[in-house]
C-alpha cells in the first residue's frame, strides 16, 4: 500500500540554519528535529507555530542546541505535548545543554526565552529507547514503526528508520559520521541498506581534513608551546557533545610524562561539568567496542580523568594556578564561560584561542574563523551587578509602581466585567439561580494558583 509523504524545510535547507523538518506520512505528523540558533531568531519560532498543534511525534537525532534547542520554548510556550522520541544519552545530554545554555545566558543578562522548569517539562516528554529497538506507533500512527540507529559524531547520536506497514522504509539521517572516532564507532550505514527514501544533509561535503593524528599533534604543539610562554589556553567546546572526545585526548596528553604537560593545569569548565562527567561514566554501553572492551577487562572507565580539574564558576577557576588550559562553554563565543575568558585573554599575545567547531554566521566564533588575520574586534559585554544605594531605592520604587499599576487595571477590569452584566437582560423564560446546581461549594474548594518566583539571594 503506498503512502502519501509531504516533507516540509522549516529550517536547515539552503544554509547553515539548525535542522527542522516536517515529515507527513499519510496522516501522521513527524517534527525532525527542533534546533535553534545561537541569536535565538524567532523565524524558526514563528515557522514552527504554524503546525505546532498538528505534530504527533518529535524524533530527536542529537543532544546540542542545533538539533534539540528550541524544546524547551515549544513545550513551555507553544504548548506542545505530543511524545519526544530520543535515545537514552540525548536525553540526559540534552539536558545538560539545555541547562547550561539557560544559566549562560542567565549569568549576563536578563533571560525570560525559556526557564529551567520548561526544560523539565520538555524532558518530561521524551520517550527514551535504545539503538535497534522498534517502536511501535499507536493511533494515528497505527501500522507505523521507528528505530533508532548508531550516527557517531556524539555520544547517542541517531539515525531514524521510519517504516509503514513494514514495507516502506524513510531514513533521516543527518550530520552523521561514517568513521571511527576516539571514543565511538561509526554510523551503522550498514543495517539502512536502500531506503524508499532518505533524509540527509551535505553540511560537511566539502570540508577537507587532516588526518587525526597530524590534528592532534597540532594541537599538543600548539598547546604546549602555549604554556611554555607562561600563556593560557582557551578551547572553546560544547557542554556535552563533542567535548568528551576532546577531554578524553587531553587527559591522556597530560599522563603521558613525555609530553611535559603534567606540571601545567587543565580545567573543564561549565555550569554542569560535574554531572556531564558522571552521565559520561554511566554511558559506556553506547560508546565504541573498543572502550567497552577496556572496561570489562580492565575495569578502566575513559572518563575517570586523572589530570581535569572540574570548574561550575570564575571563582573556581581563578583558584587554578596559571598557566592553564580551560576547556569552556559555549563553543561559538556568544555567552558564557567561553565569553568571558575571551574578553580576558584575547588581547594577550602569549594566550591562544582555540575554535573547535564552525558556528552559523553572525555568533563571534564565526567571524572569527572567516576573519582570521583579525586584530580587532568590537565587543557588547553583558554582566550583572547588584543595586545599591539610590539606584536600588529607585528599582524599588519602579517595581512597587509597575505592581501597583497592574492591580489597578485589574481592578478596572473587574469593575467593568460587573457593570456588563448588571446591564445583560434577564431572559424571563431562563431558569433561576435557585433552580440550578450550586458550583460555589466544589470552586471555593480549589486552592488558588500562585505563580512561582525565584528570587536571588
Amino acid at each position: 500500500m503506498t503512502s502519501i509523504i509531504k516533507f516540509t524545510a522549516i529550517s536547515g535547507a539552503h544554509d547553515e540554519s539548525p535542522p527542522c523538518y516536517l515529515l507527513q506520512v499519510d496522516e501522521f505528523r513527524f517534527l525532525l528535529d527542533c534546533g535553534w540558533n545561537e541569536t535565538f531568531g524567532m523565524d524558526i519560532i514563528e515557522n514552527i507555530k504554524r503546525h505546532i498543534h498538528q505534530i504527533d511525534a518529535v524524533l530527536l537525532t542529537f543532544p546540542d542546541v542545533m538539533h534539540l534547542g528550541a524544546l524547551p520554548y515549544l513545550v513551555g510556550k507553544l504548548g506542545l505535548k505530543c511524545p519526544v522520541y530520543a535515545t537514552v544519552p540525548v536525553y540526559k545530554m540534552g539536558q545538560m545543554f539545555m541547562y547550561d545554555l539557560y544559566q549562560s545566558r542567565h549569568n549576563s543578562e536578563d533571560f525570560d526565552l525559556f526557564t529551567l522548569d520548561d526544560v523539565d517539562t520538555a524532558f518530561d516528554l521524551v520517550v527514551q529507547v535504545k539503538y535497534s529497538q522498534t517502536v511501535q506507533l499507536k493511533g494515528k500512527g497505527h501500522g507505523l514503526t521507528i528505530t533508532p540507529y548508531a550516527a557517531g559524531h556524539m555520544v547517542g547520536g541517531t539515525m531514524w528508520k521510519i517504516m509503514k506497514d513494514g514495507e516502506e522504509d524513510i531514513v533521516y539521517a543527518i550530520d552523521y559520521n561514517h568513521k571511527k572516532e576516539r571514543h565511538l564507532d561509526g554510523a551503522v550505514l550498514e543495517s539502512l541498506f536502500r531506503p524508499h527514501l532518505l533524509i540527509t544533509d551535505t553540511y560537511n561535503a566539502l570540508n577537507v581534513q587532516a588526518r587525526r593524528k597530524e590534528r592532534d599533534q597540532a594541537l599538543l604543539t600548539n598547546i604546549l608551546n602555549t604554556l611554555r610562554k607562561r600563556g593560557n589556553v582557551l578551547v572553546a567546546v560544547d557542554t556535552a557533545g563533542r567535548v568528551l572526545e576532546l577531554a578524553q585526548l587531553l587527559d591522556q596528553m597530560w599522563r603521558n610524562q613525555e609530553s611535559g604537560l603534567n606540571a601545567y593545569s587543565i580545567v573543564l569548565l561549565n555550569n554542569v561539568s560535574y554531572n556531564v562527567l558522571e552521565f559520561a561514566k554511566s554511558q559506556v554501553e553506547w560508546m565504541s567496542e573498543k572502550i567497552m572492551r577496556m572496561f570489562e577487562d580492565k575495569r578502566s572507565n575513559p572518563f575517570h580523568f586523572k589530570h581535569i580539574t572540574l570548574c561550575h564558576n570564575m571563582a573556581e577557576l581563578a583558584a587554578v594556578p596559571s598557566p592553564k588550559t580551560v576547556l569552556a562553554s559555549v563553543p561559538d563565543l556568544e555567552c558564557g564561560f567561553s565569553r568571558d575568558l575571551f574578553v580576558q585573554w584575547a588581547s594577550t599575545h602569549v594566550n591562544s584561542i582555540i575554535l573547535t567547531s564552525r558556528p552559523t554566521p553572525g555568533s563571534l566564533a564565526r567571524t572569527l574563523i572567516d576573519n582570521l588575520k583579525t586584530a580587532s574586534v568590537e565587543l557588547e559585554v553583558k554582566w550583572r551587578e547588584k543595586l545599591k544605594g539610590a539606584e536600588l531605592e529607585a528599582h524599588r520604587q519602579q517595581r512597587e509602581k509597575e505592581k501597583r499599576l497592574a492591580a489597578e487595571a485589574a481592578k478596572k477590569e473587574a469593575q467593568l466585567e460587573e457593570d456588563s452584566d448588571e446591564e445583560m437582560e434577564v431572559d424571563p423564560a431562563a431558569p433561576t439561580s435557585s433552580s440550578l446546581p450550586s458550583s460555589s461549594s466544589s470552586s471555593s474548594s480549589k486552592p488558588p494558583k500562585h505563580d512561582l518566583m525565584m528570587v536571588e539571594e
